[in-house]
């Protein structure tokens, strides 16, 4: 048995993805054993079990198991890999199960995190927010209830003006306040908005020169009282600025109440942006616009909020989003087309590629004033030994403590190019080809089938990109595939 369990960490994983490639339920396959051997076949909740790592079969069992599938028993050990019918039904090494599964047991977790998180001094709200955009990107983005919710107090209505949400506001048994802000430490982040229980919204009167981020402080707020009964257990708005990113202040470790306002506050965040851009309508507003980023004022709403919609409403699903603050920390981030970060989401990384729209607009040359002008580029982006082919539209901007910021959301266009009919490697391999070569302009025929994908998808600035040369970027500088390295600019 000591044999089996030192050599069998991945006998759950195979017996599983044999079991389901056939077709087999849990109650088939005990099924099976019991038309072999009666006497050793197992229930349902063992293979459960043994599936998962928390039983190790016997030999006995292994070898009926073995017989059911016309397997050796050693195909199940470690000392052999799987075969390339289950290699190919995994997604990714990713995918694959912990093993020893019941070392990753709730319960184990749960007292190892805190030592982890303070021994690599990552906060409750960093290790939170992480948790969160892995959930984000494996739902796409897509929570349908949430969305429910917006539309049955909204209406579908949009644009929303401010009088209108007002009236919403008040509907639902809230009373706004204003407030004057009140001296603050230095370098404190000045306080926007903040909900009183059991129903009042305090705002910062400066707000009112501002009103679209006065709308989405209202519609976060009501999305509190919505979704949480409005029972306080939220974080104040604060202004963006630097400090919000890395939170250096905060004590490492893991609190329980940092994660569930770091998780309200993802739902409140998504509810805003559903109350201001409902699904459907706002759909049919990019699909008018041809998803130019320019279009917001339309809306009376801020450039962020329509990107983090774009990557939300889309009905193509292969999207990133990025908020990004000099000299490389991460606000936001999204990353549903699995576009690898330009730099660390805990940390600042020392040696970020220039090439990144978003690095080039937060260089010290260009954030000396921002710009209603997005720009667009097309980078190619080596991923293993296959290179990626992606679009980005971005926007340098300033938020409520006027400190630069880049907005920057894109697309993955290898999908894009398959669902046209053409062949997505070749294309790619074409644009990367150029780069490599120094001369960066799309190849004829690449930029033909471009033009038809920007066409088919109905974005306009994948066809403005194509005006610019393309560039190639990597994850981080020491990796750039030049002979010169490409050196980082220093920020202002």
């Amino acid at each position: 048995m000591s044999t089996l369990l030192r050599r069998g960490h991945f006998l759950g994983p195979k017996l599983r993805s044999l079991r389901k490639r056939n077709g087999l339920t849990l109650e088939d396959l005990s099924n099976r054993c019991v038309q072999r051997d009666p006497s050793r076949a197992p229930s349902v909740s063992y293979l459960s079990m043994v599936e998962t790592g928390k039983r190790v079969p016997s030999p006995e069992l292994l070898e009926l198991l073995a017989a059911v599938f016309g397997k050796d028993r050693r195909w199940f050990l470690d000392e052999t890999t799987p075969d390339a019918a289950t290699a190919a039904s995994a997604p990714s090494s990713g995918a694959m199960p912990f093993e020893p599964a019941f070392l990753f047991s709730r319960e184990v977790l749960q007292n190892a995190l805190p030592e982890l998180l303070a021994q690599t001094g990552t906060s409750s709200s960093q290790f939170a927010r992480l948790l969160i955009r892995v959930w984000q990107e494996t739902h796409h983005n897509d929570f349908p209830d949430i969305e429910r919710a917006a539309d049955a107090a909204g209406g579908r209505e949009m644009p929303l003006h401010l009088p209108r949400l007002l009236e919403i506001v008040r509907a639902q048994g809230l009373t706004v306040r204003w407030f004057d802000e009140e001296r603050r430490r230095s370098g404190a982040r000045p306080l926007r908005a903040r909900f009183e229980p059991p129903g009042t919204i305090q705002i910062n009167r400066a707000l009112k020169s501002r009103e679209e981020r006065l709308k989405y402080d209202l519609a976060y707020f009501l999305g509190h009282r919505i979704l949480h009964n409005g029972d306080g257990v939220i974080p104040p708005r604060y202004a963006a600025g630097l400090g919000s990113a890395l939170e250096p202040d905060a004590a490492p470790g893991l609190a329980a109440r940092d994660v569930l306002l770091a998780w309200r506050d993802f739902e409140c965040t998504v509810f805003a942006g559903a109350l201001l851009c409902p699904r459907a309508p706002f759909r049919q507003f990019l699909a008018r616009e041809r998803h130019q980023l320019a279009a917001y004022d339309k809306l009376g709403v801020t450039p962020a909020v329509v990107m983090r919609r774009m990557t939300a409403v889309s009905p193509y699903r292969h999207w990133h989003f990025f908020d990004g603050y000099p000299p490389g920390y991460l606000q936001a981030v999204y990353r549903g087309n699995g576009i690898p970060l330009p730099w660390g989401n805990l940390s600042v990384v020392p040696d970020p590629c220039p090439q990144w729209a978003v690095f080039r607009l937060l260089s010290a040359n260009s954030t000396r004033a921002a710009t209603k002008r997005p720009t667009s580029q097309l980078s190619i982006m080596n991923d293993g030994r296959e290179p990626r082919l992606y679009c980005c539209h971005s926007l340098l901007a300033r938020d409520s403590t006027n400190a630069p910021h880049v907005l920057s959301v894109g697309i993955d266009l290898g999908p894009a190019l398959t669902a046209q009919g053409f062949d997505a490697s070749e294309t790619v391999a074409a644009v990367a080809e150029a780069c490599r070569r120094g001369e960066g302009t799309v190849p004829a025929h690449a930029a033909e089938q471009l033009r038809t994908v920007s066409q088919a998808l109905n974005i306009a600035w994948i066809e403005d990109a194509l005006r610019r040369p393309a560039c190639v970027i990597c994850p981080r500088s020491r990796a750039c595939p030049r002979p010169q390295v490409c050196v980082m600019p220093r920020t202002a």
